[in-house]
């Protein structure tokens, strides 16, 4: 295994593979320095002396300023680099021609195709709450159903969808509530879902109804608790009839083209860059080129990097969504004196991430070299095939939820740390290093860290890699979904009160 690398010619640092101890020998070309203190896995080393004012550069770009004098050999992290990053600014468009030599191969996974044409990759029953008051009864219903029918095939699990709010909201607060729990009444993977209400929350089951619009009465029930003497007995009855009319469904052959999958990460470390989100990247462009559909979000992690994606914009219109996608969101932060560019969390920095611009072009690879068709605000659901941005903030959870509720079966998040969560769509765990594979193998689903590995061909690594999201898709469940952890974060904008 390689144990340094440099990503591109033009950079100053590199990167270690490994973890070196001081007084270890650290190859720079052909030239051996004895490091005079210890680099763990992740870390950048200066390749040359770096002046005091001089840029940082990594991937080709630059991700801060020295902020003193640093000497070859020695490691170049938050002590002694600052970002170079300003508040809202203005840009210009500069498009780049883009070509995704990928052939078309017809491959199909097994799904499920629903009424109104979209597609499912998991079969569940889903409870959605109005309102958190409602939480409790919803798991009684679920185990009194669940001994009712003995028993729940062909559905494939069953989930409450719990949250905290629903009432006493203001705003955008109550807006994106309704509007996340809408979306995911409509979500493919939920072959059927009982809407439970209270009966006296803000979130009123019949505005919710109003907003559905038309919907399937066979695979979407209403019950409102203050409205019925029984309410677990009306809402089992709910579920019975919900049940009965799914008795038939069943995975059919479907083209990847359906595939909708969001890209995110967690717990990065330095590698992150360097094997699983470029593996997301290549991965991402194989999907596009086969008329599929990806989505990148984390807006707060595009800053520093944002000039690429704007540069990929099919077209003026929407360089202006993404130009407005990052203002408002720094203006987000600056409405509530945040400052914009803070350094990424304590676990990023241990895993040798210093500066936003660092974290961000790492982040970003994620979304490979496609073009991007569209941008979506918070809770908008998907329009068109092919790369999408997304608004939503980089908390795990929160921009997971964002990502299944746009209408992702499935999310891909990379992670250098690890993490057991799971949304309430399939979230596969992808890990940039071998060690957190082999530590936490009821954790992560994928290692992108055999990438560094001697031998190993990134080709055959992402063909595994395409192959094993099939079999995701076709219903070969992830490691969250074998503990059932299964959950829903709403983002919270505004006054509750």
């Amino acid at each position: 295994m390689k144990e340094t690398i440099v990503i591109h010619s033009s950079d100053n640092v590199a990167v270690a593979l490994r973890s070196f101890e001081a007084g270890e020998p650290f190859s720079i070309g052909q030239e051996k320095i004895n490091l005079e203190q210890e680099v763990p896995r992740g870390h950048k080393i200066a390749t040359r002396n770096i002046q005091k004012g001089e840029h940082i550069i990594k991937y080709g770009y630059p991700i801060g300023h020295a902020t003193e004098d640093i000497a070859k050999g020695t490691v170049v992290h938050t002590h002694n680099v600052k970002t170079n990053l300003q508040d809202i600014i203005n840009y210009n468009y500069d498009k780049k021609d883009i070509s995704l030599n990928y052939p078309q191969r017809n491959l199909t996974f097994k799904g499920y195709r629903r009424s109104n044409g979209e597609v499912g990759i998991r079969n569940e029953l889903w409870i959605i709450p109005s309102v958190g008051c409602v939480n409790g009864i919803a798991d009684m219903i679920i185990r009194e159903f669940e001994q009712r029918v003995g028993s729940i095939a062909p559905f494939e699990s069953t989930l409450v969808l719990k949250h905290n709010f629903g009432c006493s909201q203001l705003g955008d607060d109550h807006e994106n509530t309704r509007t996340i729990l809408l979306d995911a009444v409509n979500h493919p993977n939920a072959a059927a879902v009982l809407v439970l209400g209270l009966g006296c929350e803000n979130n009123t089951i019949e505005q919710m109804k109003q907003e559905l619009g038309d919907y399937d009465t066979s695979r979407v029930k209403f019950v409102v608790s203050q409205q019925v003497d029984d309410e677990v007995e009306a809402s089992v009855e709910a579920l019975v009839a919900l049940h009965e009319a799914v008795r038939n469904v069943r995975r059919e052959d479907i083209p990847i083209s359906e595939l909708r999958i969001g890209l995110k990460c967690g717990g990065s470390d330095g590698l992150s860059g360097i094997t699983a989100n470029p593996l997301l990247g290549r991965f991402s462009d194989f999907l596009v080129s086969q008329g599929g559909t990806t989505v990148l979000t984390e807006v707060p992690e595009m800053f520093g990097a944002e000039t690429i994606l704007m540069n990929r914009a099919q077209d003026e219109e929407t360089f202006g969504k993404i130009v407005s996608l990052i203002n408002d969101f720094k203006q987000y932060f600056i409405d509530y004196n945040q400052p914009i560019y803070e350094n990424p969390s304590p676990g990023n920095k241990a895993g040798g991430i210093t500066t936003l611009e660092d974290k961000s072009l790492g982040c970003t690879q994620k979304a490979g070299s496609a073009e991007i068709v569209d941008v979506l605000k918070y809770g908008e659901r998907l329009k068109k095939r092919g790369l999408n941005l997304l608004s939503a903030p980089g908390n795990d959870l929160v921009a997971c939820t964002a990502l299944a509720s746009a209408g992702c079966q499935l999310v891909l998040f990379t992670t250098g740390r690890g993490t057991p969560f799971g949304s309430f769509v399939p979230t596969m765990k992808i890990s940039t290093n071998s060690a957190i594979y082999e530590q936490k193998k009821h954790w992560i689903d994928f290692n992108a860290g055999q990438i560094l590995e001697d031998g190993v061909d990134e080709d055959a690594v992402l063909e595994e890699f395409i192959q094993y999201i099939i079999a995701v898709a076709s219903g070969e469940q992830l490691n969250h979904e074998r503990m059932n952890f299964k959950e829903m974060a709403i983002f919270k904008t505004g006054v509750t009160l």
